[in-house]
């Protein structure tokens, strides 16, 4: 679809061919996303969850009426030009994984089977020091280093592509959360990160290994986990130089998403916060993992960071300071991978009254992480297309903790980050952007 303004519009490469989706980790999120695209493909059921798929865009003033879908307006891989590739630990195919997740009923995998069966994970880079939870990880590289490793991913990478025809890549991180690492020296230029590579360094975990890996093949890399991963300045600097597109981190799904809801109506109104009182019980895999301390330790700073980011209690300090955050998660096997979500919030309303409310989330987490997945693919490799590079800030609205440009703090406003990703479209397209400034004179 043509812009109707004058703004120019970028030059992108054309959707032809085959698309590539690569998932580190073919788990119970990776299961559902590639299971619920084959269901979509054959006309079982509708894409809901996913903006490419679903969502409309308003292009123009409201008395024009185009409001096409995003997929009609923005040059973007159709689902049936899609085929899926993945590494993991454990060398279930995909639909051993499936019903081992238990999220999918057979009613949904069965009729599917042997296109699930034929997608086998390839060897995955994986230390258990990272994820101390995991057991029967038998599919795992072997190398003399961890550079070593990270080469062995580049050439599956490039076997993929040939094997499968495929005329681009996109790799998402599906996989489980890797213990705390803090960023420091072996992470600040892209020379320090590979020597550190060579020398197989702690402070160089497996999920850093794939995102260097895919740089370096020019395959756009998004980070659903709260690892320590792309987001550093040396894989920054290495994607920039490379003109690849990279986005994270950890997939925005039940509790938090709750979160950048809610807050900015806090704020919007200005009623202030005591406390945010949250707890969690899940058992799937990623309850198994991040019952480990060290792993929970990295999703705890993930999902801390909203609240301060959205209610500025620097700006608003009568409002917000010193409000109490308590995030709790509990491993609870019984629960599967159907996630509930306790949230207390206790609120400061006109002279000072306090208020509460309460949400009980019961959700399924890779139901709501699956259509995040395809949005994220399909949209960086529609930045990778558009010659985008680098970190792709208008992809913060799936995640909880969006990467920025050094020295900007990440927006987490979930209806902020909307207008963004659309506006962002629109520029790419060359229409203008909206504003919902909409003014109107009236003669008398």
């Amino acid at each position: 679809m043509q812009g109707s303004s004058s703004t120019p519009r970028v030059s992108i490469q054309p959707a032809t061919g085959k698309l590539g989706i690569l998932t580190p980790g073919l788990g119970a999120v990776a299961t559902t996303f590639i299971a619920g695209v084959e269901s979509v493909r054959r006309g079982w059921s509708a894409p809901i969850g996913s903006l490419t798929q679903m969502a409309t865009i308003r292009l123009g003033k409201r008395t024009e009426g185009r409001s096409p879908l995003i997929k009609d307006f923005v040059p973007l891989y159709d689902l049936n030009n899609v085929v899926f590739g993945a590494w993991d630990p454990i060398a279930d195919d995909a639909y051993t994984a499936a019903k081992k997740a238990g999220v999918l009923e057979d009613k949904d995998l069965e009729p599917m089977a042997d296109f699930l069966k034929a997608i086998v994970p390839m060897k995955a880079v994986f230390d258990s020091k990272y994820v101390t939870r995991l057991t029967n990880t038998t599919n795992v590289k072997t190398g003399k280093s961890k550079r070593d490793l990270a080469e062995q991913l580049r050439q599956d990478i490039r076997d993929f592509k040939a094997k499968n025809g495929c005329d681009r890549l996109v790799a998402v991180w599906c996989a489980s959360t890797e213990a705390f690492i803090k960023p420091g020296p072996k992470h600040a230029t892209v020379a320090a990160f590979e020597a550190a590579m060579d020398a197989s360094d702690d402070d160089i975990a497996p999920s850093m290994l794939y995102a260097w890996a895919c740089i370096m093949e020019g395959v756009p890399y998004c980070n659903g986990a709260p690892n320590l991963a792309v987001d550093t300045p040396a894989l920054i600097q290495l994607a920039n130089e490379r003109g690849v597109p990279i986005s994270g981190k950890d997939f925005k799904t039940g509790q938090t998403w709750m979160k950048t809801v809610i807050a900015p109506g806090l704020k919007a109104r200005m009623l202030g916060l005591a406390g945010w009182y949250s707890t969690n019980i899940l058992g799937n895999r990623d309850g198994e993992v991040l019952d480990d301390p060290a792993s929970f330790k990295t999703k705890e700073e993930s999902k801390l960071s909203v609240l301060h980011t959205i209610l500025q209690p620097e700006v608003y300090p009568q409002l917000y300071k010193d409000f109490s955050h308590v995030v709790r998660i509990n491993y609870y096997p019984p629960r599967g991978d159907n996630k509930e979500g306790w949230d207390n919030i206790d609120i400061v309303g006109w002279m000072g009254y306090p208020m509460q409310i309460k949400v009980n989330f019961l959700c399924r987490d890779s139901i709501l992480a699956a259509p995040i997945v395809l949005d994220l693919a399909l949209f960086s490799d529609f930045a990778m297309r558009a010659g985008m590079k680098g970190i792709q800030e208008w992809l913060s609205f799936y995640y909880k903790s969006p990467m920025a440009a050094p020295g900007l703090q990440p927006e987490h406003d979930l209806f902020i980050q909307q207008t963004k990703l659309k506006n962002t479209l629109r520029h790419l397209m060359g229409e203008e952007q909206i504003t919902h400034l909409g003014l109107e004179y009236y003669a008398s």
